[in-house]
């Protein structure tokens, strides 16, 4: 029973977010931390952290991540083949009728109201996630400096990662350190 939970819960994602990506997480943390409960707030931001960190496709890997976490191989497979299942049938058919509706007006119209919409689901969970990653005036330059590495220095977010994730660990060191002092 909880492989069809995680397979209609991931196909539902996988149906209804348009603009994938980031656009799927405010839709993806809904079902899962608040509907389901598979996962708290906290273990949603560190799948997320990893599912950024990791090369292949946002949505893909958060369903892996979360798919494993809740029943292992077999809970990866299954939530994963329900996020990709919906946009293989969706461009399946986009690619069989593609000539008729390539210059549709309505179409285009369509997609001009989309646009904007899927620029604020993309915004609104990083004003969520920097809330729960508890930012204060302290460490604000952390989540500033590891924007301009991504942006300014072209940067991988794999290396931004790892990086604060050391300094992470050294800063706990040090304090700990000093505490024992």
């Amino acid at each position: 029973m909880i492989f069809l939970q995680l397979f209609w819960t991931f196909f539902k994602i996988g149906s209804f977010t348009i603009g994938g990506g980031y656009a799927m997480v405010p839709i993806i943390e809904e079902e899962l931390v608040r509907k389901k409960k598979w996962i708290d707030s906290s273990e949603f931001v560190d799948i997320l952290a990893l599912s950024q960190s990791a090369p292949g496709i946002l949505a893909v890997n958060i369903s892996i991540v979360t798919g494993y976490r809740i029943r292992k191989f077999t809970g990866a497979v299954t939530a994963t083949l329900g996020t990709v299942l919906p946009s293989f049938i969706i461009i399946l058919l986009i690619a069989m009728f593609f000539k008729q509706f390539q210059d549709n007006e309505v179409v285009e119209r369509i997609f001009k109201g989309i646009r904007p919409a899927v620029v604020a689901l993309i915004a609104a969970p990083v004003f969520k996630l920097g809330k729960s990653a508890r930012i204060t005036r302290y460490n604000l330059w952390i989540p500033i400096a590891a924007a301009l590495l991504i942006w300014l220095f072209g940067f991988s977010p794999i290396w931004v990662v790892l990086i604060a994730g050391a300094g992470g660990y050294l800063y706990g060191n040090i304090k700990r350190k000093r505490g024992a002092q």
